[in-house]
């Protein structure tokens, strides 16, 4: 294996493994935001602070909290692209083997082409083959 081949190897690895980090981050992001927004829900009765402000201080870290959901969310639809993007331009296997096929595809039906156009050549040289026949032998000339 050259070096710019265990270069391109180590590339793709690093980019993976940044593609699983993102995922794991990202999820992680969602499932803590829920998770602290499932313990604002939960109603204490003794604080210190009145209820009105303390309503909202939740309100305010709930809409941050959702915030950043959205935004976890938003991070993993762009990783979904980008994974959709590294798969169409890496996976030369499957391009290979869909140009071969489509390779395949078109000679048999340029084969089929030519058959269809050799049995009209034969019919058309039949045909005037007779028509001269009767031409020829015919005594109006």
């Amino acid at each position: 294996m050259t070096s710019q081949q265990r270069s391109i190897t180590q590339s793709k690895d690093a980019l993976l493994k940044s593609y699983q980090k993102r995922l794991k981050d990202d999820v992680g992001s969602i499932l803590a935001n829920f998770t602290e927004i499932v313990k604002l829900a939960k109603v204490e009765e003794d604080t210190q602070v009145a209820r009105a402000t303390q309503t909202e201080q939740e309100h305010h870290e709930m809409s941050v909290r959702a915030a950043n959901i959205v935004r976890a969310g938003e991070s993993l639809l762009k990783l979904v692209s980008d994974l959709k993007q590294f798969l169409i331009l890496n996976d030369f296997l499957s391009v290979n083997d869909a140009i071969t096929h489509n390779t395949n595809l078109f000679h048999m039906m340029m084969e089929d082409c030519d058959n269809k156009l050799m049995a009209i050549r034969d019919d058309m040289a039949a045909f005037l083959y007779e028509v001269e026949e009767d031409y020829y032998t015919c005594p109006f000339k």
